[in-house]
């Protein structure tokens, strides 16, 4: 049933000028004025291509036109579909790669992360990770300390997606548990139950971390590369 299924599709962002005008066609007012926002040509391109990548994606969920799918945002600036509330959808891009997932009647939220060295992980595992991560992840080997930051902070990072808070609703103040990182320990009090959330890693390649959190079980995940799909609905 597909309501038990969440599909993730993913790949890299083209940024192919044949394709330009084709994706940019499909976007609404509201995006196409957020997209001339960006002065820098390749960061401008992304974006339509990544907006019209997933307008195309829910219009083939839907069985709708891509053009006339309405794209609404929540208090806390969350994106949701005015006329099918009951489709969840997130997406999130770090430099030219690109996660969207989408899953009916749940709260979703999805974040990627190309895994690059940083010299200040410490202060941010500090500012971010809650006492018990930061205990596991200070016990590492330095050589797996980037990495491990990463998949925390891609949970995390899902995790507050899907709740339509946001980062403001604190870092730390969801607490996945290092001997199972399928499952939160503590969550926020105006986000229901630990127990009520999921969380599952995402493979995408070497050197990318990813992750969707779900408050709904789910059967299946569905992993789809963009590259095997037409990036257009007709």
């Amino acid at each position: 049933m597909k309501s038990e299924i969440v599909e993730i599709w993913h790949g890299k962002v083209t940024v192919e000028d044949a394709h330009y005008q084709a994706y940019w066609r499909v976007l609404d007012e509201a995006e196409q004025i957020q997209a001339g926002k960006f002065k820098n040509a390749l960061l401008h391109k992304r974006y339509v291509e990544i907006h019209g990548r997933l307008r195309n994606l829910l219009a083939q969920t839907l069985n709708q036109s891509p053009e006339k799918i309405r794209i609404k945002k929540a208090e806390h600036g969350k994106p949701y579909l005015a006329d099918y509330p009951e489709l969840a959808f997130n997406l999130s891009h770090s430099a030219d790669r690109v996660m969207i997932a989408v899953g009916w009647n749940c709260r979703l939220g999805v974040d990627m992360e190309i895994c690059k060295q940083r010299i200040s992980l410490s202060g941010l595992v500090d500012k971010c990770f809650a006492e018990k991560e930061a205990a596991y992840w200070s016990q590492l080997p330095e050589t797996q300390k980037n990495q491990a930051f990463y998949r925390f902070w891609t949970r995390k990072e899902a995790f507050v997606k899907a709740t339509g808070h946001g980062i403001a609703l604190g870092l730390n103040q969801c607490v996945i548990n290092p001997e199972n990182p399928t499952e939160f320990l503590r969550v926020p009090d105006n986000c229901g139950q630990a127990w009520e959330w999921r969380v599952q890693d995402i493979v995408l390649g070497e050197g990318i971390c990813g992750a969707v959190v779900t408050d709904k079980k789910f059967s299946v995940i569905g992993l789809m590369d963009f590259a095997a799909i037409s990036p257009f609905i007709k």
